[in-house]
């Protein structure tokens, strides 16, 4: 699904960025892709994609 349409960014970019790249928020994402660069309504839905790949990453973390 496009997140930011403006620059045909999708949902699997933003959380192979916080999986792969530890990406935990906006700021972060924006040194990666030009994310909320032109009308920023994208902004929210990508933190709300980060937040769950970080929260589904934390649930499945092996507890020693």
């Amino acid at each position: 699904m496009f997140v930011c349409v403006c620059h045909g960014i999708t949902d699997k970019q933003i959380q192979t960025a916080a999986r792969e790249q530890g990406v935990g928020n906006v700021r972060d994402l924006k040194q990666l892709l030009p994310l909320g660069s032109s009308c920023g309504t994208c902004v929210q839905m990508a933190q709300d994609i980060i937040n769950d790949v970080i929260i589904d990453e934390s649930l499945f973390k092996e507890v020693s």
